[in-house]
């Protein structure tokens, strides 16, 4: 078989007017999506569970030096105040959130169980307006808390194989419960405020507040756990660049438990602070009291040696030239000292390879330089000045280098015991319980209409692309079909369809029932296209089929032949599916006793023929039983002998077929037919398809003469505007 062309040339452009009028076509099916995801996310803003927000401000201020004294020291030293990241991961170190863990217990989780989606609603509704009271239970369903049922448990242990297991605690009477696990199995017996012990859990429940029975879900987590997840939920961020200022977040349903746990946060991260700069000083003064034994025994023994030597050289003064080099040489010999110390005391804290030690390093070999030119110039001085100076230089920098310390001591003791650390609490943690962060009611809304819409227009663009119904007669003109009629969908004739169901043997007509309707107007339109068509027909018999099932040809066909039967025709309306054929739920009566009966001999013409409702020119023959051979009966020469002495009879027979692309029985009776034509349906066959039923027939014979277009619906586009009074057509 040939392949078949595709009728319908398509361009890769993009029809703006074609997209807008795709839109208008499906404004309603557009709505009604979007309103379902509006009433959702309002139902979503509603019943949802409201997140709050905990904010705290702490304030990190420039470090005081370990060393009282030396501040301008260690800025020149380049020493920084500490940096926000830094300070970030102390707050959210497991140090600092493993303690407000323990403190808070947090490891410990117990809420009670609530109907699923509108429980928390009514919990929060009833505990909002009655504080302090206990909701009785609703609809009956005491396990379920409806607000202000509490738990508090102060102490719970489980072994391993229970941790961040789901328990049940079932609560009874005057505070007594039942600890119960996944399984049902009962774990401890126990009343508020006594320990209680079993099957290697213990456990002490503190308050329970709930009607008996209410149950609440309890678990024992793993402290890692927890601690991983509060680092995660906790949230630090600097106000600033550089400020010193960070601000803490958390997020809980519980705006009191979301309070509590930055307050201990906050709190433990400025004692931690106060803690570790009482400890620098501390080791900072045992390392000056340890320096202070060493330093006034050289004080002792330079003052020793300097007596020794004006007694023995019997000199006490010296000249004005050696004070002016002396005065030199022990104002950079005491710096010197200083930084010596300060070498020693920075080894215990950093590597040689930190900018800070190196800076002092190299300010301690700018001293030494200077040092060194002062002493050649003492090297030109007379021996007994040399000597002299010398001595006196060690007694002087022995002596001040041992009183620095000595304040050095008296300040680092005032520092370690008044430590009050660089962090402060600017603001304490607190809760809008007003506003909660989530949901934020317009927004979901908002986001709901703008997601609704958006599922909407891409539904309905997916739609129109995968099912590329004809649309358009231009389409079926092209296929070489001539369009006869353009059937516009009908509001009636779904009314009637809905009858047809549920009322057996009546007789439902549009044509009857709604004269003025205009899809009746266009079946009469119709009606005169075929006059002039069947001038130059074989015969005056009309086939009416469809390349498949729901195109309307048995409405076109039960309506055409009343009709051309009103205009003083003599018709006979023939079902020839006796598959599946439907003709009589239309024309009313029964099946039975038709077609099949009079192909096989079983009955005769009388018997099978009936009238239609008062119309005397309109006889109809319904389908007969259903045969287990339809196409050989339509093959056998009785079928066509019944034709031949059928034309005699009437002046139309119109033949209602089954589907072309289905079955082959269309074919067969086509080859009887004067006139064949085949109901295409608006917006369900496509163009491929009606080409191929096209070709079907012809291969086997069977010209078709033209097509009907049925249910043609209203469009932006402007393709039959007079369609709008309608909404549906039945399917066969």
């Amino acid at each position: 078989m040939a392949a078949i062309p595709d009728p319908v040339q398509r361009d890769d452009e993009i029809d703006l007017s074609e997209l807008l009028g795709t839109l208008s076509d499906h404004k309603w099916l557009i709505g009604t999506i979007t309103g379902i995801f509006i009433l959702l996310s309002i139902a979503y803003a509603l019943l949802t569970t409201p997140i709050y927000q905990a904010t705290s401000v702490v304030q990190v201020e420039q470090k005081v030096p370990s060393l009282p004294g030396l501040s301008a020291l260690t800025q020149t030293l380049g020493a920084a105040s500490p940096e926000a990241t830094t300070e970030t991961a102390l707050i959210t170190s497991r140090m600092v959130i493993g303690a407000a863990v323990d403190e808070l217990k947090l490891t410990i989780e117990a809420r009670p169980q609530r109907m699923p989606v509108i429980g928390n609603f009514f919990a929060r509704r009833y505990a909002s307006r009655n504080p302090g009271l206990v909701s009785p239970p609703l609809f009956d369903m005491i396990g379920y808390d409806w607000g202000g049922s509490k738990l508090d448990i102060f102490q719970l242990d489980v072994p391993d194989s229970l941790l961040d297991r789901p328990l049940r605690l079932i609560a009874g009477k005057e505070g007594a419960y039942v600890l119960v696990d996944d399984d049902d199995n009962v774990l401890v017996v126990g009343n508020t405020g006594q320990a209680a012990s079993g099957h290697g859990v213990t456990i002490q429940v503190q308050t329970l507040v709930a009607n008996p029975g209410t149950q609440f879900r309890v678990f024992r987590h793993r402290r890692l756990t927890v601690i991983n997840g509060l680092q995660r939920a906790v949230n630090v961020n600097e106000q600033g660049k550089e400020s010193g200022i960070l601000q803490m977040t958390y997020d809980n349903p519980d705006p009191e438990l979301a309070a509590n746990v930055l307050k201990e946060v906050g709190e433990l991260y400025v004692r931690q602070d106060v803690d570790r700069n009482s400890a620098e000083a501390a080791n900072s003064l045992k390392f000056v009291r340890e320096q202070l034994p060493n330093v006034r025994r050289d004080l002792e023994r330079a003052t020793a040696a300097l007596n020794a030597y004006q007694i023995k050289a019997h000199s006490v003064d010296i000249s004005m030239q050696t004070q002016g080099l002396l005065d030199q040489e022990v104002a950079i010999q005491a710096n010197i000292q200083k930084l010596r110390l300060q070498q020693a005391d920075m080894q215990r804290q950093y590597t040689p390879e930190h900018p800070a030690y190196k800076a002092l390093i190299q300010q301690i070999g700018q001293l030494e330089a200077q040092k060194g030119a002062i002493d050649k110039r003492v090297g030109n001085l007379p021996d007994t000045q040399q000597q002299l100076l010398r001595l006196t230089r060690d007694v002087q920098v022995s002596n001040d280098t041992y009183t620095g310390l000595l304040n050095q001591a008296q300040q680092l003791d005032i520092a370690r015991a008044g430590t009050v650390g660089n962090v402060r609490i600017i603001d304490k943690a607190a809760v809008d319980i007003t506003r909660p962060v989530w949901p934020r009611k317009l927004i979901v809304v908002l986001g709901g209409a703008l997601l609704g819409g958006f599922v909407a227009l891409v539904y309905v663009f997916i739609r129109q692309m995968l099912n590329r119904g004809i649309e358009d007669p231009a389409v079926i003109e092209k296929i070489g079909l001539p369009v006869y009629a353009t059937i516009p969908i009908s509001l009636r004739e779904q009314a009637l369809q809905g009858k047809r169901i549920h009322g057996r043997g009546k007789q439902h007509l549009l044509v009857m029932d709604a004269p003025t309707d205009l899809a009746t107007e266009a079946l009469r339109s119709l009606r005169t296209s075929l006059h002039f068509a069947r001038l130059e027909a074989k015969n005056n018999v009309l086939m009416i089929s469809g390349s498949s099932p729901d195109v309307g040809k048995t409405f076109v066909s039960a309506n055409l032949a009343t009709v051309v039967a009103q205009s003083n025709q003599r018709v006979l309306l023939i079902d020839g599916d006796m598959r599946m054929g439907s003709l009589h739920k239309v024309v009313g009566g029964k099946p039975e006793v038709g077609l099949s009966e009079l192909i096989s001999g079983q009955t005769d013409l009388i018997a099978a023929t009936r009238q239609i409702g008062m119309l005397e020119n309109l006889h109809f023959i319904a389908r007969g039983k259903l045969p287990p051979n339809p196409s050989e009966l339509l093959m056998n020469a009785r079928f066509s002998a019944l034709l031949e002495h059928l034309k005699q009879m009437f002046d139309l027979i119109i033949i209602d077929t089954p589907p072309i692309l289905a079955v082959t029985d269309a074919a067969i009776i086509g080859h009887h037919a004067g006139t064949a034509l085949l109901v295409v349906r608006f917006g369900l066959n496509q163009a491929r398809e009606v080409a191929l039923a096209r070709q079907r027939f012809e291969q086997n014979g069977v010209p078709l003469k033209g097509a009907i277009f049925n249910a043609v619906e209203k469009r932006s586009r402007g393709y039959y505007s007079y369609a709008y009074y309608g909404v549906g057509v039945p399917s066969r």
